[in-house]
């Protein structure tokens, strides 16, 4: 958990003495940047009140060899989104928010549409958490729909307001408050709310009441004269090389459309660290901010959670805090300890909508490095408990909800099995992409208990916690598999594992052609 603004003071006056290892952090950026290539790249370590540390990397535009400084502009992506709930949170303390209130009492612009009469009331605590049961996706329809998205897929004039964007309503497919499911579009309900109170466009309002006090001069949610000049070139990488992509605006501005500066970031972090209070005064009281950084949401009491915006983590015994960003072209990461009282971050332009990239695994090691935390993160002191095994074997299903789970069924098709592959514990996905179902060892991540695990993703450069859930008292629950924040699965009988079923009509398949072409003998 995070520290008491005392003891973050006390924290920061103590570890400030400890001089930075140029070297090492140094080391960091070209292993990473070894595996994961990127045009340019600006990476930054904050304590102290200030960015002690900074890197940049390569250039902000192939065609002009422009080199990244501190004040090349970047997209931040979904980092906008801790951005949106800070305004969210400053109305909430001049008591214009409460946030468990329906939110329908504050939004006047978009309709919120239940799948079932019976649901909940949508409240503003479940849009910062994302577990208001709106889908990643407004509709699937949104998949087919040129122009029509939730992140790269709008152009830049196909970008409607957002009351005419969602003139159909948005849709709550599951009851909400009870399952995480990543939304850019709760995020954007969230800024029409400042809008609607405020009176303000939510760009505005940032400007005045966020950027502005924080010193962030170079920051914006629109493509203003403060972010135009210092822009970066968003690239992919493909077999030709560098590809600069189409420039298109994101259409759930208060998901992830912003732009900053690596100097701002780093007055953000500085920010964050200090508790709400940035070089020109405070933009939130400690109070408010140590409530963000606390679990709002947790799918199991083992798993880090979800604060108001915030993804929570640690590293060892290192509570963090942090949030990613991806957009077409551009790749984010920042990441706090707030009990260390040390912020990094790192921001590339080059990366696809899969997320693969740089910064996310920068950050962490960078962290980790600065901490004094060895760089391999899955540990091999902790003995296998196969006694437990029997439990945890079989097959795991995701949840309904053709918009909400998309991203689960899309990566584990019909859910994933947990089985024993040569003497090792194996999460394996049920699905034909080559890449994921030959499966993830489960190593143990708890000497005192055996349903928690960590798994590598190498494809991404970090890894997880996965808990196993079994229930307790006189009505046991079904086990329930939960990988971080991101996917949660329930044990189903063996007998309707689609691979078993795969694998018996397959065998029926090859007897019956091995009786068709079998020679006929006459008597």
């Amino acid at each position: 958990m995070s520290a008491s603004p005392a003891e973050a003071t006390t924290g920061n006056a103590i570890r400030a003495a400890v001089r930075i290892d140029d070297a090492a952090l140094a080391a960091r950026v070209a292993e990473v940047l070894d595996r994961w290539p990127s045009a340019g790249l600006a990476a930054g370590v904050i304590r102290g009140g200030h960015m002690e540390w900074f890197a940049g990397h390569g250039v902000a535009d192939a065609g002009s060899k422009e080199p990244v400084t501190p004040d090349t502009v970047f997209r931040i992506g979904s980092i906008t989104k801790t951005f949106t709930a800070i305004a969210v949170m400053q109305l909430c303390e001049q008591g214009l928010v409460d946030l468990d209130a329906p939110v329908s009492r504050y939004l006047r612009s978009v309709q919120l549409i239940p799948a079932k009469a019976s649901f909940r009331p949508v409240t503003v605590r479940h849009l910062l958490t994302h577990t208001a049961g709106i889908g990643y996706w407004r509709r699937l329809s949104d998949l087919v729909q040129p122009g029509i998205g939730s992140g790269d897929r709008a152009g830049r004039a196909g970008a409607p307001p957002l009351a005419e964007y969602y003139r159909k309503g948005l849709p709550v497919e599951v009851e909400p408050g009870t399952r995480w499911a990543y939304s850019n579009h709760g995020f954007a309900v969230l800024g029409l709310i400042v809008e609607d109170l405020t009176g303000e466009p939510l760009d505005r309002y940032l400007r005045d009441n966020v950027f502005g006090p924080l010193g962030m001069e170079h920051t914006d949610l629109i493509r203003s004269e403060r972010v135009r000049p210092g822009l970066a070139t968003g690239y992919v990488l493909r077999s030709g090389g560098l590809k600069p992509v189409a420039d298109r605006e994101v259409p759930t501005p208060g998901g992830g459309g912003m732009y900053a500066s690596a100097a701002d970031m780093s007055r953000y972090l500085a920010a964050l660290l200090a508790i709400g209070a940035g070089e020109h005064g405070p933009v939130l009281q400690p109070a408010t901010l140590a409530c963000m950084f606390r679990p709002h949401f947790q799918p199991d009491p083992r798993i880090p959670g979800m604060g108001l915006a915030f993804e929570l983590g640690e590293e060892s015994d290192h509570r963090t805090v942090g949030k990613t960003g991806i957009v077409s072209g551009f790749l984010s990461a920042m990441v706090l300890a707030p009990g260390d009282g040390i912020g990094v971050f790192a921001l590339s332009n080059t990366g696809g909508l899969s997320g693969r990239g740089a910064p996310a695994p920068l950050a962490a090691a960078l962290l980790r490095s600065v901490l004094g935390l060895p760089h391999q993160t899955i540990r091999t002191d902790i003995p296998p408990r196969p006694e437990t095994w029997n439990e945890l074997c079989g097959w795991y299903s995701p949840a309904p909800g053709p918009v909400t789970n998309l991203p689960a069924r899309v990566l584990f098709g019909a859910g994933a099995e947990v089985t024993v592959h040569h003497g090792h514990l194996m999460l394996k996905p049920l699905t034909p992409m080559p890449g994921i179902r030959r499966g993830l060892r489960l190593h143990p991540d708890d000497p005192h208990d055996p349903r928690v695990y960590r798994v590598e993703s190498p494809e991404f450069g970090y890894s997880l916690p996965v808990v196993f859930s079994t229930g307790t008292g006189d009505r046991p629950t079904a086990t329930r598999l939960h990988m971080d924040l991101l996917f949660s699965f329930q044990k189903r009988p063996g007998v309707r594992d689609p691979r078993r079923w795969a694998k018996g009509m397959a065998a029926v398949g090859a007897a019956a052609l091995a009786i068709r072409i079998r020679p006929h003998h006459r008597a």
